[in-house]
């Protein structure tokens, strides 16, 4: 019989002939002002830092909020009015993809400021910086995504790790949010995945001025970058990047 034992952001499984660890999946549901706003599927830590970047990203708060756990298991409440109303459909958010359901394109579409100038990254720095992401997780399970933040300078400020990719940008998000740091200019967001339009529209409302990952951009994130003034950087890795998009800031 198998048997999950779970052990915060990772869980042991123990099934015959097999004893493995595999990441941690369960819901978070999030709230303002007591009624639900959103249910995402993520790894447990860092909710409110989750609760908080997902709000931003959503144009539904302008800054710093208080969020707390509330009594029932798997739920963070928001405290503080929101900057607008959520529209009446109800988000619903899954592990793989962050706007799954959401409808048109104008709908999920958040609107925020071009990319100011700045800062100039040597090329070297940029293909680098996916090795220096802590993804302690992601070595005991192999199953997790990793957002981090760093200055021009290649200094890692923060890293989050998640199931859900977007869920870990997110939680850098939150904790910038937290430190005073939002808008994120000069400092550099890298993700440990391909590059989503909605991880290009997350870094692009935080004030990111450049996102680079290791997998491969879409389309449509690069159109949004392009549209931002963001430097879009993909396939970093072996001491190579390619840049899509405001290559004036890769030097």
């Amino acid at each position: 019989m198998t048997r999950v034992e779970v052990l915060g952001s990772y869980a042991a499984v123990h099934a015959p002939g097999l004893e493995d660890e595999v990441a941690v999946e369960e819901p978070l549901e999030i709230r303002a002002g007591g009624r639900p706003l959103a249910v995402t599927m993520r790894t447990p830590g860092e909710d409110e830092e989750l609760a908080l970047g997902f709000l931003y990203g959503e144009g539904l708060i302008d800054g710093p909020r208080k969020a707390a756990p509330t009594l029932e298991i798997n739920t963070v409440e928001v405290e503080g009015p929101l900057a607008r109303e959520p529209s009446p459909r109800a988000f619903y958010t899954t592990s793989s993809c962050g706007v799954c359901g959401k409808g048109a394109l104008e709908e999920v579409a958040v609107s925020a400021a071009p990319a100011r100038p700045g800062p100039a990254v040597p090329r070297p720095l940029l293909a680098g910086l996916p090795d220096r992401l802590r993804q302690p997780t992601f070595a005991r399970t192999g199953g997790l995504h990793a957002t981090g933040l760093f200055t021009p300078d290649g200094e890692l400020l923060a890293v989050r790790e998640d199931v859900g990719r977007h869920n870990a940008m997110d939680k850098v998000i939150g904790w910038a949010l937290g430190q005073g740091l939002v808008p994120l200019h000069p400092d550099i967001l890298c993700v440990s995945g391909r590059l989503s339009f909605e991880l290009v529209q997350k870094a692009a409302v935080a004030g990111a001025p450049i996102l680079v990952g290791v997998g491969a951009p879409s389309s449509l994130a690069i159109r949004l970058a392009a549209d931002r003034g963001m430097t879009l950087a993909g396939f970093a890795r072996g001491g190579r990047v390619n840049v899509y998009t405001a290559v004036e800031r890769v030097t």
